[in-house]
C-alpha cells in the first residue's frame, strides 16, 4: 500500500473512530509544552484533532484593566517572527470539521486577585467581555473557558462576593457572546469543601454551555500521607473522590448535560517516610520523583512515567476502592492512572448522563507510543465513551508479573512487576523541561506544586548569554532563567519564571527546590 493511501485510510479510521460516540472529549492543551526538549516537546502540530470534540488552548490572562491578553506574546502570536499558534491551533479545524476550538483565560498562576476584582466592577467586566470577544473573533477561536481559580478563595479581593459577582459576569458574558454564537466553558473545582465557597452552582449552569470539573489534584505531596490524584470510589478515612464530586455538582443544580468529568493524563507523586509502608494514606515526606520532561517533584505525566513501568523495576498495586493503580519503587510512591482506570471513571460517569469528559492534558499522554499505541489514555477514554469500555482496543504495557490487588490501607510489601533487572534507576531528570499546570480542585493546595506554569517575558539580555537554543542561568536572579530561541534575527533571549518557591537549578536544568 502507497503511503498516500495509507495517510488517507488512517483519516479514515480516525473520522470513524470520533463518531463512535456522541459525547463531549475536551483536551486541554499545555502551551509550555512547546518549550521542553527531546520527546516531551509538544507542538500544536502534535494534536490529533480527531480525539477530541473541543480543544482548549492554555492560558492568556488579564490586565489590572481587565483587558485579555495573551501570556506569551512570542508563542501565541505571529508578531515580531512568533510562533503563530493562535492561528495554527485554530487551523486543526480543517482536520476536524466537528472540532471546537476554546481560548482559556486564568489558570492557577494567575491566581484570584485579578478576576476578583474585575468581576466585582461593571467597567472592567465589560472591558474583559469585549476584549475576550475581540480575541476569539480575530484569531478563530469558538469560545472561552473562564478557569478562575478560585472564586472567594486564595488572594481573592472581594470575598464571598465573588460568588455573586461570577455569576453576573458569566449572564453578562452571555448576553454578549449570544450575538457571535460563541461558546462559553468553565474550570471549577470539584470536590464539595471548596466548591461549596466558590460557586452559586443553579446560576452558573444557565450561562454557560459546559462546566469542567477537576476532578483530579485530590491528593498531592502537599498532603502528609499518600492518595491517590483522582480515586473513583472513596474509602471511610478519605472523603475527595470522583463520585462523591459528581454527586454533588449533579445534587446542587448542575443539569447533567452540562456537566463534563476531569480526568487526569499525569501521575501524583510522594516520598515515603519508611519505605516498607507502602499502601494508600502511608506516611509520606513530600514530593517524589519528577518526570524527565514535566522536571518537577511531586508530578509525572504518563509518557512520562509509562517508559519507567517498562524499563525499571515497580512495584504495581491496584486499590480495589479507588479502582486505580499505584506505583512503589523504594521510598518513590506514585498515583497515576492507566487506560483501565479512565475507562472504569468514564463508565460510572457515562451512567450518570453527563455531557462527556475533559482531559488535562494532552501533551502528558503518551502521544510517540514509546508504550504502545500513541495517545494511549485519550483513545481509551474514547474507546469506553463509545461503549466498548469492556474490550478497548488500546495497547497498554504487559506487566511482567500478576499486580498486586489491595484496598486503601497501608500495607508492606515485596510484590515486583514490570521487572528489568538490567535497568537501574534514577529519580534525578537530566532533560531540560518546563512544568505544566493542572488545575487544582481542592483546598489544600501546594505552595510548591508542578502543576504552576512557568511565566515568560521577552528581554533584551547580552547577546552573549545565547549561543545555543535552549535554557540557561540568569546570574543576577535564581528564581528565573533564559531561555534562548530562534527568532527572526538569530538568537533571542527570553526571560522566564520559576514557580512559585523553586529556584532555578542549572546542573539539571529545571526549576527545583532550594
Amino acid at each position: 500500500m502507497s503511503l498516500f493511501l495509507k495517510f488517507v485510510f488512517g483519516i479514515i479510521l480516525l473520522t470513524v473512530f470520533v463518531k463512535g460516540h456522541e459525547k463531549v472529549v475536551v483536551c486541554y492543551y499545555g502551551t509550555w509544552a512547546t518549550y521542553r526538549s527531546g520527546d516531551g516537546k509538544f507542538s500544536v502540530s502534535d494534536i490529533n484533532a480527531s480525539l477530541c470534540t473541543h480543544l482548549a488552548y492554555t492560558f492568556v490572562g488579564i490586565k489590572s484593566d481587565g483587558t485579555v491578553v495573551s501570556l506569551d506574546p512570542y508563542l501565541d502570536l505571529a508578531d515580531n517572527y512568533g510562533l503563530d499558534n493562535f492561528n495554527k491551533f485554530n487551523a486543526l479545524k480543517q482536520q476536524n470539521t466537528k472540532l471546537k476550538t476554546i481560548l482559556a483565560v486564568g489558570g492557577w498562576n494567575e491566581g484570584s486577585a485579578k478576576y476578583s476584582t474585575m468581576a466585582a466592577s461593571a467597567t472592567l467586566r465589560k472591558t474583559f467581555i469585549t476584549t475576550a470577544r475581540d480575541m476569539l473573533l480575530n484569531y478563530g477561536f469558538d469560545g472561552l473557558d473562564i478557569d478562575w481559580e478560585y472564586p472567594n478563595q486564595r488572594d481573592t479581593t472581594q470575598g464571598s462576593a465573588d460568588v455573586e459577582n461570577f455569576s453576573l459576569l458569566l449572564k453578562e458574558l452571555r448576553e454578549e457572546f449570544d450575538k457571535h454564537g460563541l461558546l462559553i466553558t468553565v474550570a471549577v473545582a470539584a470536590v464539595k469543601q471548596s466548591a461549596s465557597l466558590s460557586y452559586d452552582i443553579p446560576t452558573i449552569s444557565k450561562y454557560v454551555d459546559l462546566i469542567n470539573i477537576m476532578t483530579y489534584d485530590m491528593y498531592g505531596a502537599w498532603d502528609s500521607a499518600t492518595g491517590h490524584n483522582a480515586p473513583l470510589h472513596e474509602d471511610k478515612d478519605r472523603i475527595n473522590a470522583v463520585d462523591a464530586a459528581l454527586k454533588y455538582w449533579l445534587t446542587q443544580g448542575c443539569p447533567p448535560e452540562k456537566l463534563v468529568l476531569g480526568l487526569p493524563l499525569y501521575g501524583r507523586t510522594f516520598t515515603l517516610t519508611d519505605g516498607n509502608v507502602i499502601g494508600v494514606g502511608a506516611p509520606a515526606s513530600g514530593a517524589g520523583l519528577a518526570g524527565q520532561y514535566t522536571a518537577t517533584n511531586g508530578f509525572i505525566g504518563y509518557n512520562e512515567f509509562c517508559n519507567k513501568l517498562k524499563t525499571e523495576t515497580w512495584n504495581v498495586q491496584y486499590d480495589s476502592t479507588a479502582e486505580v493503580p499505584y506505583a512503589v519503587q523504594g521510598r518513590n510512591w506514585v498515583s497515576y492512572d492507566d487506560p483501565n482506570s479512565l475507562a472504569k471513571k468514564v463508565e460510572y460517569a457515562m451512567n450518570l448522563g453527563i455531557a462527556g469528559v475533559m482531559v488535562w492534558s494532552i501533551e502528558t499522554d503518551d502521544f510517540h507510543g514509546k508504550c504502545g499505541e500513541d495517545f494511549a489514555l485519550l483513545r481509551a477514554i474514547n474507546n469506553a465513551l463509545a461503549g466498548s469500555a469492556s474490550t478497548p482496543t488500546t495497547t497498554s504495557i504487559t506487566p511482567s508479573t500478576t499486580i498486586s490487588t489491595t484496598s486503601s490501607t497501608t500495607t508492606k510489601s515485596s510484590t515486583t512487576a514490570f521487572t528489568n533487572p538490567s535497568t537501574t534507576t534514577s529519580s534525578t531528570p537530566s532533560t531540560t523541561v518546563f512544568t505544566s499546570k493542572a488545575p487544582t480542585s481542592t483546598t489544600s493546595s501546594p505552595t510548591t506544586t508542578s502543576t504552576q506554569q512557568i511565566t515568560t517575558t521577552t528581554v533584551s539580555a547580552t547577546p552573549a548569554l545565547c549561543t545555543q537554543e535552549g535554557p540557561i542561568a540568569n546570574p543576577d536572579d535564581c528564581s528565573t532563567f533564559f531561555i534562548c530561541v530562534m527568532g527572526g534575527y538569530g538568537l533571542e533571549t527570553r526571560l522566564m519564571e520559576c514557580p512559585d518557591n523553586l529556584v532555578w537549578d542549572d546542573t539539571n536544568k529545571y526549576c527545583n527546590h532550594k
